[in-house]
């Protein structure tokens, strides 16, 4: 581990992860934002602050998320905050399976893909905090949700991929946890109460956990949930 750690953000050009960076950083993490397009990116690095790198990174594309693990090198955390909501409003039986498959390559195969890439590392030097950015629609101590049935599918399977990555890493320094920051204000929810602000704490307080702290768990807040 560095002195100063490494934290890359996905999907961090607007919304939620664009407040997730800006909390890191003040934070005083060596914060890679990350974005689909490299403009947009940059964009939002300069808006989080002085020293912040922008790398473009795709999580659907294979090509995209190795080059960028070449550019950035060492990632001490890392926050999967990229996800799309394609299905909102549809139902299990009529919803487009091509919107299904289209929210699974990005919620869920984008999340594995950047894991596979960064988690490695942090297990050969014995130190890191993986956090996924998950949903309450997604678990099953709520009922899924079945008015975005692609979407809550995703972020089940998304919190199962925690809960097995965390015990694959379990005793190697490295730290895997999903985080529900609830209803938030984003494009992807516009009419949502709670702020990209106030969720990115809850994300950092999980990026930012201490040794010892709990692994393959959902957060809520600095709460613990039921899956």
């Amino acid at each position: 581990m560095t002195d100063r750690q490494v934290a890359l953000v996905t999907g961090a050009n607007r919304g939620l992860g664009l407040a997730v960076a800006h909390e890191l950083h003040d934070r005083g993490l060596d914060v890679v934002v990350t974005a689909r397009e490299a403009d947009a990116a940059a964009a939002a690095a300069g808006e989080v602050g002085p020293g912040v790198r922008a790398v473009a990174l795709d999580v659907r594309d294979p090509l995209s998320v190795t080059r960028a693990g070449a550019l950035i090198g060492q990632v001490d955390v890392l926050v999967g905050n990229a996800g799309v909501l394609l299905d909102g409003g549809t139902d299990p039986l009529s919803v487009s399976l091509d919107q299904v498959e289209r929210t699974l390559a990005v919620n869920l195969i984008g999340s594995w893909r950047v894991a596979q890439q960064f988690i490695p590392g942090m297990v050969t030097r014995k130190w890191g905090r993986v956090v996924f950015v998950s949903s309450g629609t997604g678990a099953f101590s709520n009922g899924l949700f079945p008015g975005a049935p692609g979407y809550s599918v995703s972020k089940a399977a998304l919190n199962g991929l925690t809960t097995m990555l965390a015990a694959h890493t379990k005793g190697s320094g490295v730290l895997v946890n999903a985080v529900n920051p609830g209803p938030t204000r984003t494009r992807m929810m516009p009419s949502a109460q709670g702020t990209p602000a106030s969720a990115a704490k809850d994300i950092a307080y999980a990026a930012t956990l201490p040794d010892g702290s709990p692994t393959g768990v959902f957060l809520r807040g600095e709460r613990q949930i039921e899956w």
